[in-house]
């Protein structure tokens, strides 16, 4: 039974393996520091960012890095408060962090979720300002996409930094004050829960 169980589990792993990792043919010394550098392409390509946060894996030989994201550990949370919005006003809920959809509550769930936000989105969170279109607008929430929507759109804030934003969407030039209210209420209190 142990046998069996660990037979699994490497071909488990050695599937996810073949799935999801590949060669970049790419090798790179370990300096007298254990340093090694991540090249330019592979850095833009993942949207890794100076000073920016990775969490390291150890399976065996490999070592795997993987982008930190604070939102990770509240996801579930995120996903509730989306759905709980969605259900009070009827609209679109969308939730970010740093890089990608992460929770979506509404009809165009399929579309956003763990898709790569926008440099658009990016740069309203450099900026950590709050946006508000009531009337029908372009706008780009993901990359080389525009859609027709009115929106507001706040920053997460925590200890100064944006780490996420919560959007708020409809089809129709609907969104005011209350939509306001609750994507500030919904950032605020994430950025609070992540800090505990």
């Amino acid at each position: 039974m142990y046998k069996f169980g660990y037979y699994r589990e490497n071909i488990s792993m050695e599937k996810e393996r073949n799935n999801y990792m590949k060669s970049t043919g790419v090798v790179r010394r370990v300096d007298d520091l254990g340093r090694i550098v991540i090249p330019k392409e592979i850095r833009r390509t993942l949207r890794i960012r100076d000073g920016e946060s990775l969490e390291i894996f150890v399976d065996r030989e490999m070592i795997a890095l993987k982008k930190f994201s604070k939102m990770n550990d509240i996801e579930e949370v995120t996903k509730q408060l989306a759905d709980i919005i969605n259900g009070t006003v009827n609209k679109t809920v969308l939730v970010t962090d740093r890089d990608k959809f992460v929770a979506v509550s509404g009809p165009l769930k399929k579309k956003f979720i763990d898709k790569n936000i926008s440099k658009f989105l990016e740069n309203i969170m450099n900026e950590r300002k709050n946006l508000l279109e009531n009337g029908l607008h372009d706008i780009e929430l993901l990359d080389n996409e525009k859609n027709m929507f009115s929106y507001v759109i706040v920053p997460i804030i925590m200890n100064g930094d944006a780490i996420g934003l919560v959007i708020i969407l409809s089809d129709k030039s609907d969104i005011g004050q209350l939509e306001d209210k609750l994507a500030n209420i919904v950032a605020q209190f994430l950025a609070k829960h992540i800090e505990e």
